[in-house]
């Protein structure tokens, strides 16, 4: 299994229903992409004031380097980021493998 770990600052104009549209798309990608066997959303709320400006997460689930390989050139994927990229005013990607 690989985890896909997205840490994101939004622009300052993104509107909620913006960010909503996007969580959406990013929930939907298990139903739509083979391999993907999970996402989780989340908004930030911890106390220690350490998230760079980082307000919400994205954890992604592979099945495998199969799962990843097809998720990154998906026309699915590349929808998403139509719409997300233009909202993104810093990320951090982090991968790992199980």
């Amino acid at each position: 299994m690989i985890r896909h770990i997205l840490l994101i600052k939004f622009i300052e104009s993104a509107t909620e229903d913006q960010i909503n549209h996007v969580k959406a798309l990013f929930l939907d990608i298990p139903n739509k992409i083979d391999g993907v066997v999970a996402v989780e959303w989340g908004e930030n709320d911890s106390d220690e004031n350490l998230n760079k400006g980082c307000t919400h997460a994205v954890l992604m689930t592979f099945a495998n380097q199969a799962g990843r390989e097809q998720y990154l050139p998906h026309p699915d994927h590349e929808k998403l980021k139509d719409d997300f990229v233009p909202l993104i005013e810093d990320i951090t990607v982090f991968d790992y493998s199980l």
